[in-house]
């Protein structure tokens, strides 16, 4: 069992994270914590949000980059800061490192998406692509150091890092004290294990009675396999990659074997469902990192039923693109997009038909293509492929069953077949 943030020997302490919230007051974004009651319905749990995606780089990470900044001596910071990230940590840390006037280097796997390199650089960093990892990029940081005596902001392994972040903590529970409610349950994603880290210390140490959730991807369960002594079989590709880490910290995995109390690990389909539900019901961006929050209450639903849970919404840079298909997957899940496959005698007038029927049902016709030259198809017919809107799988269904009673023979297909 996890002990109180009272004993002893922990690296960060409560005095650590009031001291950096007091540092940074009026430095970074004092994000909302709402109730929320779309997500509520959904989950059969009180929900209240944490919007960290509302702070200037839409991530938690700028709390905990900046308490380390401001840590430096000025010669520290004459000689600058380096940092290694795919992403949010490398954003954050270059954003406040320009405010403070602190010339800042991040080394970033060759890998990383142009757009988060450009955003990096947008914020006045150099950037150097190395190797096709963070720990390739590790491996360089490491070379830079020596070279050029910069000062490391690591991402999670880092007392002041860890404190920024513990500051989240003590936002929300000063936000539950003025709304009169208390906490069953506050569910933390975990990468690297800061987050967490800050949040458990700082919320075990005044509302002892709260339960700490860790949420990871199921491909990269580190924390999970750390805190129960079984080997890390960790990669794939996740939807969270903002919590894909392979190596917990020693810091942090020390804090969470003492103060978090179980962790989930969620599977891609109910991050999917998550970031579609933030976006739908609450109408907001959430990363796949962002929601493993809600994943966790939507794969787990009787864990959480009918208890008030916060969730940690740590942020939302997601790629349009990947949001757009999201969506859309998400619409297919619920058979509100349907596609369906049918052989049709290849005649004037028969699309005609088909898409009349499935209009005067309520259906919505949202593409057609016809397939002429597949061998297993009549030289005087045709594979038609419609893809379609419906109320839900129970419409879609009424509308199947309508165009095979006009005698034709129809297969639901998933939507990527239909391009075959």
């Amino acid at each position: 069992m996890p002990l109180d943030a009272s004993s002893s020997a922990l690296p960060v302490t409560l005095a650590d994270i009031k001291e950096a919230a007091r540092l940074i007051e009026g430095q970074v974004v004092r994000t909302p914590f709402l109730p929320a009651p779309s997500l509520s319905r959904l989950t059969g749990a009180d929900v209240w949000v944490k919007f960290e995606n509302q702070q200037y780089v839409n991530s938690f990470k700028e709390r905990g980059a900046l308490v380390k900044l401001l840590s430096l001596t000025e010669e520290e910071r004459a000689r600058g800061v380096i940092a290694m990230s795919a992403g949010n940590h490398a954003q954050a840390v270059a954003y406040h490192a320009s405010r403070l006037g602190i010339p800042a280097t991040i080394v970033m796997p060759k890998t990383t998406p142009h757009v988060k390199v450009a955003a990096t650089r947008s914020y006045g960093a150099s950037v150097v692509l190395a190797g096709e990892t963070i720990a390739d990029a590790q491996i360089e940081v490491e070379r830079l150091i020596r070279e050029r005596d910069l000062t490391l902001v690591h991402p999670y392994d880092d007392v002041r890092v860890i404190a920024g972040q513990g500051t989240i903590a003590l936002e929300i529970l000063e936000k539950t004290r003025e709304a009169g409610v208390s906490l069953d349950c506050l569910v933390v994603p975990i990468g690297g294990g800061g987050l967490i880290s800050g949040i458990a210390v700082a919320a075990k140490a005044l509302a002892p009675e709260i339960a700490i959730i860790g949420v990871e991807a199921a491909l990269y369960p580190s924390m999970h396999a750390m805190l129960n002594g079984e080997e890390s079989r960790c990669g794939g590709n996740t939807l969270a990659e903002g919590i894909a880490v392979k190596n917990v910290g020693a810091l942090t995995s020390q804090i969470a074997e003492r103060l978090v109390d179980d962790i989930v690990l969620v599977e891609e389909a109910a991050i999917e469902r998550a970031v579609n539900a933030f976006l739908a019901l609450q109408k907001t961006v959430a990363e796949g990192a962002g929601a493993a929050g809600l994943a966790a209450l939507l794969q787990e639903p009787e864990r959480f039923r009918g208890k008030r849970v916060g969730l940690v919404l740590c942020g939302g840079n997601i790629d349009p693109r990947l949001l757009a298909s999201i969506i859309v997957r998400e619409l297919a899940r619920e058979g509100r997009m349907v596609a369906i496959r049918m052989g049709i005698p290849d005649r004037p007038g028969v699309l005609g038909e088909i898409t009349s029927l499935i209009g005067q049902m309520d259906g919505n016709v949202v593409e057609v293509a016809h397939h002429r030259l597949f061998l297993d198809v009549p030289a005087k017919g045709a594979i038609l492929d419609v893809t379609m809107e419906t109320r839900d799988n129970a419409h879609a269904e009424e509308i199947i069953a309508a165009l095979e009673g006009r005698g034709y023979h129809v297969k639901r297909v998933a939507a990527a077949e239909t391009a075959d």
